[in-house]
């Protein structure tokens, strides 16, 4: 806990003041036409419920049926209609509003321009004005129409907001609510003449549509982790947080300087990380004429790839690995990004290896060793020139195969993931939504699994929904229930909705868990919508125990999600999930008071909303690649990666596997998983250790490769070849924790390849320890 500070009378009359001023909530939106006023008129009627004063002023429903119907029950407060210079403006009626004193107002268009002569220039004037008399505000905006978001979105869309807000707006905001809705749902939404004529016409491209999307999500997941570090802040907690990455890299005032500026610049673009570049200078030592040109050059460099450069003072180059490891800790780096040692084994028995000493005091940060590949590659670790994109496949004639593995694919049924940082943020609501909507279009749509936890509002959503009854099953002496896919195989409807995608089958049942009955579905031509956290993806199990404290013991493999033709983020603030634990709608009352002192606590939450907004951010990207190059915020990664993980049979070669997936995945890289065997046969325990590790390689859609070797330096060499042999270009392996008198002895794998895989890039995963984790206490 922090100490008790006395307040200064300046800090009391402002505490005094935040007690009496409104709050603020903004519900930001890629597009118009996202459904942010619907979902503002929602929380407006839960707040009704709640017994809360709520009015509604200047809101467009747009004349769209479902937005409409949520007005019914709210009072409204009619706004000030004025044409002026060939235009209708919908001003808020301020006096009317102060004189009616509600607790809480919805009003839509945070970025509205009010007329020549109003009281105020801009709504977002009202809004602050309505704060101050203690009035909260509930608002919308649109992503474009957030200054300085304004000129990405015109350059890679050609989409330009004729009125606009500061970003610092969001600042003002208590919290920050993202509706994420997928490219295909907009269109769709503009091909039923839902969204009117409103649309410009630039949003009819799908690749535009994921832009904004992509920014949205990316911009809120910034917000949360600022909120994240202030609430770790106020409750002591140092090191890593969040599902940020933070890349330092440790330069010099060197002709390759700027060549580890651009490989971190690569790395941070590609994680959509923070940049930071340091180096290090002897006190009282001049910088020579050419060191001082390589400084003006790497600041420049530092600059225009929007990261931030600092010098720091030695009193001695000893120093440097501690001082450096110090500053990645201060400023919650996870990634060091440095080159190889030069020097031999002996010269640094003697003399120490900046690395090697860097690597002993890191715990819960990676260090990325950089291979010197200009002589052989010029140009090729430099992401300047991009490579051509290649020609698409000529014509041809389709073969027998090919013919049926097409009719196969269009026989397929369609595969829809609504997705959240927990349980409760209503994934299951929504999709019963979906599914009520899609059967009053005359679709054959059916429940195949649900689980309502009891909770009335979801329970109302099955509407007119036909459910299929589920499969019992024994097992040890008593009957549980299963998803009948079976039946619902032989019911063949046109969807079928399933919750908890996650979710582990009853041993003995056909499949082992529930997303194996979901393949089959649509391998008969089932189209399915379905529910899963972010927490159980596969790759993300380590980054989710990391943050909670929580080893998620049931994981979906992450190629169920790139199979998914969409992917929707439900996003709900951890206050608002908070809420909803306390009044008993996510688990039962008796549950309530240990799930908000363990999973949902508010760090956890905070922790997890992020991790979600950026995968789902990834997701996106991912797909704007697919579709255009071009319109990939991250740009095309123009350099053929292959990745090659060591692992053996301890506890880090997990997270060694995931990582390595992870990586591959976003370098569109080949990738192997190695494990070299020497010595005595393996134990029984090891052998179920080896086959665990195996499954989740092929579950992340890799293999296992297993070799045997004598002892010590045969392994090595052996390792060695087999990465030679398969052109590695990085090289992925846990850190070595032998006491420095071992190491002396006896060399260690790591400091082998340290010496004698220059040649190839070293990323060396830290192994995190419990204060690694984000709490919430």
């Amino acid at each position: 806990m922090a100490p008790y500070k006395r307040k200064t009378p300046e800090e009391i009359l402002y505490s005094i003041y935040k007690l009496h001023r409104g709050r603020l909530k903004i519900i930001i939106g890629s597009v118009s036409g996202s459904g942010k006023t619907y979902h503002m008129l929602e929380e407006g009627k839960l707040l009704k419920q709640q017994g809360i004063d709520v009015v509604i002023c200047a809101v467009s429903t747009m004349g769209r049926p479902e937005t409409m119907q949520q007005i019914a029950d709210l009072e409204r407060i009619p706004s000030i209609h004025w044409h002026q210079d060939g235009r209708e403006y919908k001003d808020l009626p301020l006096e009317v509003l102060i004189e009616r004193n509600p607790e809480v107002v919805l009003v839509d268009g945070l970025a509205h321009r009010n007329r020549s002569g109003a009281a105020f220039p801009a709504r977002l004037d009202d809004i602050r004005y309505l704060m101050d008399h203690g009035i909260s505000v509930i608002t919308t905006v649109n992503v474009y129409e957030l200054g300085g978001v304004g000129e990405i979105v015109y350059e890679k869309t050609g989409i330009r907001a004729a009125e606009t807000v500061p970003l610092d707006t969001l600042e003002l905001a208590d919290e920050v609510r993202l509706i994420d809705v997928s490219p295909e749902t907009i269109l769709k939404r503009m091909e039923e003449g839902i969204l009117g004529d409103a649309a410009h016409p630039a949003m009819s491209r799908r690749g535009n549509l994921g832009v904004l999307r992509e920014l949205s999500l990316r911009l809120v997941a910034e917000g949360v982790n600022e909120t994240l570090e202030k609430h770790r802040e106020a409750h002591g907690l140092t090191g890593p947080s969040g599902a940020s990455e933070r890349i330092l890299v440790s330069s010099q005032y060197h002709w390759n300087g700027s060549l580890y500026v651009r490989r971190g610049q690569q790395i941070a673009k590609r994680l959509n990380g923070d940049l930071k570049v340091v180096t290090f200078v002897l006190p009282g030592r001049k910088l020579s004429r050419e060191q001082q040109a390589f400084k003006r050059s790497i600041i420049q460099l530092v600059e225009r790839v929007d990261g931030s450069f600092e010098e720091l003072p030695l009193k001695q180059l000893r120093q440097l690995p501690s001082v450096l490891v110090k500053y990645a800790v201060q400023n919650k780096v996870t990634r060091i990004v440095m080159g190889h040692s030069a020097k031999s084994r002996w010269q640094e028995r003697w003399h120490g290896s900046i690395a090697n000493r860097v690597l002993r005091r890191t715990r819960n940060i990676d260090v990325f060793l950089m291979a010197d590949r200009a002589e052989q590659d010029g140009e090729r670790i430099l992401p300047v020139k991009s490579q051509p994109v290649p020609a698409g496949e000529p014509f041809h004639r389709l073969s027998g195969p090919e013919l049926e593995r097409r009719i196969e694919t269009m026989k397929r049924g369609t595969l829809k993931v609504y997705i959240g940082a927990a349980p409760g943020v209503g994934k299951t609501y929504k999709m019963l939504q979906e599914g009520n909507l899609l059967l009053s279009r005359g679709i054959d749509v059916v429940i195949g699994l649900l689980e309502t936890h009891g909770r009335k509002e979801t329970q109302a959503q099955t509407g007119g929904l036909p459910q299929i009854p589920r499969a019992q099953i024994l097992y040890q002496s008593t009957r549980l229930e299963e998803m009948d896919t079976d039946a619902i195989i032989e019911r063949h409807p046109e969807v079928v909705l399933v919750d908890e995608l996650a979710h582990t089958n009853v041993p003995g049942s056909r499949t082992a868990k529930r997303y194996e009955d979901v393949i089959r579905m649509l391998e008969n031509g089932i189209s399915v919508i379905t529910t899963v956290n972010v927490q159980h993806l596969e790759s993300l199990n380590d980054a989710v125990a990391q943050l909670t404290g929580v080893r998620v013991r049931e994981t979906i493999p992450d190629a169920l999600l790139r199979m998914a033709g969409e992917v929707e983020l439900i996003d709900v603030t951890p206050q608002m999930l908070q809420q909803r634990m306390r009044e008993g709608k996510i688990y039962a009352s008796e549950k309530v008071t240990q799930a908000l002192e363990s999973f949902f606590r508010i760090g956890n939450l905070i922790a997890l909303r992020e991790l979600a907004l950026r995968e789902i951010a990834d997701d996106v990207d991912e797909r704007l690649e697919a579709w255009d190059r071009d319109t990939s915020l991250r740009g095309p990664w123009s350099r053929q990666e292959v990745i090659f993980v060591c692992v053996d049979l301890g506890e880090l070669s997990e997270r060694l596997i995931r990582r390595g997936f992870r990586i591959a995945h976003r370098l569109k890289a080949e990738w192997y998983v190695h494990y070299v065997h020497c010595g005595a046969p393996l134990t029984e325990t090891g052998q179920k250790r080896l086959d665990m590790l195996r499954r989740l390689t092929e579950r992340l859609g890799g293999k296992l490769e297993t070799a045997e070797a004598g002892r010590g330096i045969q392994m090595h060499e052996q390792l060695l070849a087999r990465m030679n042999e398969v052109n590695t270009t990085q090289l992925i392996i846990g850190q070595s924790h032998r006491p420095l008198w071992r190491m002396l002895l006896k060399e260690s794998l790591v400091h082998f390849l340290l010496r004698r895989a220059r040649h190839m890039d070293m990323l060396i995963v830290a192994d995190y320890d419990a204060e690694g984790a984000v709490t919430g206490r």
